[in-house]
């Protein structure tokens, strides 16, 4: 194997996926190893479906304050596919308002129990334009539709926000709303492949929000939506259950794929970062559920804009990668651009996003976090398969303690086409330098055990390489 491509972004420069020549990335003295990194193709895991962002009434809405150029400039390089692009493959977007909408809205805001009066009146206006030419850029987009909420005349607490529930007499009518929106959906050209049953389910929330149990979630998906599909030519829409965070996804599913017939109704889980670093929560869904998707569906860095931070972009390494190496078969961002102030948010929610735009300037501006997504984006292709990636860490002075821990990252993919990619992180203020080694299929010594001695780099002579400080890299190997 060789390194063929090395894409490079670092805080203390201006490279963001910059393509560097492997030969200057050589540590050839292979003094000071941080650690070695193993790379093993026998040993191979989820095949992951791609990454992507949410269009959400406030990003359309932010783009609507552009020229043609300036809008079609953010679309293309979130969904385009050139290099240069960082090649979304989902986008995610609600069924009603969200607290990522100008104000409380619904498709059908009066009671109407027949749902003649279903509009699109409000998707619309931001969110129909911005698909449609997300979709002009990929032409096999997927489309995830989430509801916040539904109408306030559906729930027990008649208010879209503050939590309450549907009421138990609208199930059947909620599963029908699901398939009127997907149909009128699909009408405009925008092919809806998913949905989730409730964002954030067990959150009580000053915005558009509703409280279901994971009983309530699978009984709702086995009874009502489930068959609604079946019997309007829909059977092929996921279903996923949860969309909250990690820190109870595993009691959640449990609970959810214990109800009978969910096995056949549900189709994977969705979650999001807000809780924390619980990554073995993830592994072990993967690991009872292996033939159901885990999509992570949201995070994005609270309480305002961070314009120019690069801790941001590192956030986002720092949850990709541990999010793969546990199993997650797709990652999606929150809003894919928002205001200089993070919004707008109709709650005062407002939260920092990897585009953001100066609606009075124009000016628009690419955050640390698109570049980070990026490096797993534009090179872990629809299909790629994750294979063993294992750090053997050493001294390294640069962490407080010594260690290397989560200081240091990696991840790694075999694609449809073979080649190898392998993405870096390094969060120390010094270089990560690390020896490369990659066991080929079938590559064992005399004793079994698999043989890591196969040198990796562009001239296979040296396997020594380091990431310079602050910086993540993403690196193509291909056989010689």
């Amino acid at each position: 194997m060789k390194v063929s491509k090395i894409f490079e972004s670092s805080k203390d420069s201006e490279k963001r996926i910059a393509t560097i020549p492997p030969d200057s990335r050589k540590a050839p003295d292979g003094k000071n190893l941080s650690c070695i990194i193993n790379l093993d193709l026998e040993k191979q895991f989820q095949t992951v479906k791609g990454f992507g962002c949410a269009i959400t009434e406030s990003a359309g809405y932010v783009l609507s304050n552009l020229s043609s150029d300036g809008k079609m400039k953010i679309v293309e390089s979130c969904f385009g596919q050139s290099e240069s692009d960082n090649n979304y493959q989902f986008a995610r977007t609600h069924i009603n308002s969200c607290d990522f909408s100008l104000e409380n809205w619904a498709c059908v805001p009066q009671k109407d129990e027949s749902l003649e009066r279903f509009s699109f009146e409000r998707t619309d206006l931001y969110i129909t334009p911005v698909l449609k030419q997300a979709l002009s850029f990929n032409k096999n987009l997927s489309t995830l539709a989430t509801p916040w909420s539904p109408p306030d005349w559906m729930k027990t607490n008649n208010d879209m926000n503050h939590g309450g529930k549907l009421k138990p007499e609208y199930k059947k009518l909620w599963a029908d709303y699901f398939v009127k929106f997907i149909k009128g959906m699909n009408e405009r050209g925008i092919k809806v492949d998913g949905v989730s049953i409730q964002n954030e389910p067990e959150a009580v929330q000053t915005w558009d929000s509703c409280i279901w149990t994971g009983t309530e979630e699978a009984e709702f998906a086995v009874n009502f939506l489930k068959p609604a599909f079946v019997k309007n030519g829909l059977e092929q829409i996921k279903i996923f259950i949860w969309d909250h965070n990690r820190d109870n996804m595993l009691k959640r599913m449990k609970e959810s794929f214990g109800v009978a017939g969910a096995d056949k109704a549900i189709d994977g889980l969705a979650y999001h970062w807000y809780s924390g670093d619980q990554y073995d929560n993830v592994k072990e869904c993967a690991a009872l559920f292996p033939d159901k998707e885990l999509f992570f569906t949201e995070g994005c860095i609270e309480g305002g804009t961070r314009p120019d931070k690069w801790y941001c972009g590192e956030r986002y390494g720092h949850n990709i990668i541990n999010d793969l190496n546990s199993g997650c078969t797709a990652w999606i961002d929150w809003n894919m651009a928002l205001d200089i102030d993070g919004g707008p948010n109709h709650a005062g929610n407002n939260c920092d996003a990897p585009i953001l735009v100066n609606t009075t300037t124009k000016k628009i501006v690419y955050q640390s976090s698109f570049y980070f997504i990026g490096h797993f984006s534009r090179f872990i292709l629809p299909g790629s398969k994750r294979i063993s990636c294992t750090m053997i860490p050493f001294m390294t002075p640069a962490t407080v303690d010594g260690k290397m821990g989560n200081m240091m990252e990696s991840t790694s993919f075999i694609r449809p086409d073979g080649k190898i990619v392998l993405v870096v992180m390094n969060r120390t203020e010094d270089d990560m330098v690390f020896e490369l080694n990659c066991a080929e299929k079938n590559s064992k010594d005399k004793n079994g055990k698999m043989d890591y001695t196969v040198k990796v780099n562009s001239e296979n002579s040296n396997r020594t390489f380091f990431c310079p400080p602050r910086s993540i890299q993403t690196y193509l190997l291909e056989n010689s």
